[in-house]
């Protein structure tokens, strides 16, 4: 039996599906479960006493439970090193890449949230991203290094950003640039990516098709 074989929960349509496509990056030997958003099934007894916040995305390892989105991008990648889609620790590029995955989670994720519900941000000396236009200024200054954000390698946490970007973007909650657009277009035609989309598309088709049968 494979040491490091997963279990997955995801939704389709979730923040999880950043993590599935990295899985796929990865050729993770994965056993996927599937949730339902739409009838709150991630609420339910049987997940809650899985992870006890209702959230996706969430694997288990060996007996171990791991959340949170950007805790799974490290983990998944220092998992399977053979891909080289992390920089090891003794890499000068290590830093960079660490920086950029928990500055998706404590600045970008906080600043989309606050412009999704229209709410006014937090008084810049305790706003997590402070100035949302100065975020969003900085990571186009940093995708116009190109091709990827790091520069020439792509690595995991261009499948964390390629992700949260094609989603804001798309959403209108994100002003598009050519930058961002040209990095948004190179994600979405990774084999991965694509396969990923795909196979989500029919997730929530038969999810709907078994809700409306349960009506």
């Amino acid at each position: 039996m494979d040491s490091r074989r997963l279990i997955f929960f995801h939704a389709p349509g979730s923040r999880s599906t950043g993590v599935l496509i990295l899985l796929e990056e990865l050729g993770a030997d994965h056993e996927l479960r599937t949730l339902d958003l739409e009838t709150d099934e991630q609420h339910g007894p049987e997940y809650l006493g899985i992870n006890p916040m209702g959230k996706v995305p969430a694997i288990i390892h060996g007996h171990e439970l791991v959340t949170e989105q950007v805790a799974l991008f490290i983990y998944l990648s220092d998992l399977f090193t053979e891909h080289e889609l992390a920089p090891p620790v003794d890499d000068l590029l290590r830093g960079p890449w660490l920086r950029w995955i928990a500055l998706y989670g404590t600045c970008f994720e906080p600043a989309i949230v606050d412009r999704a519900l229209k709410r006014e941000p937090a008084p810049r000396r305790l706003s997590p991203y402070g100035e949302a236009a100065e975020l969003f200024r900085m990571i186009d200054g940093q995708l116009a290094g190109g091709p990827w954000l790091l520069g020439e390698r792509f690595l995991a946490v261009d499948v964390l950003w390629g992700n949260a970007l094609s989603w804001a973007t798309g959403n209108g909650l994100l002003e598009q640039t050519p930058h961002i657009d040209a990095y948004v277009e190179r994600f979405e035609a990774r084999p991965a990516t694509r396969r990923v989309r795909a196979e989500d598309a029919a997730r929530i088709e038969a999810q709907q098709l078994l809700a409306s049968h349960a009506h």
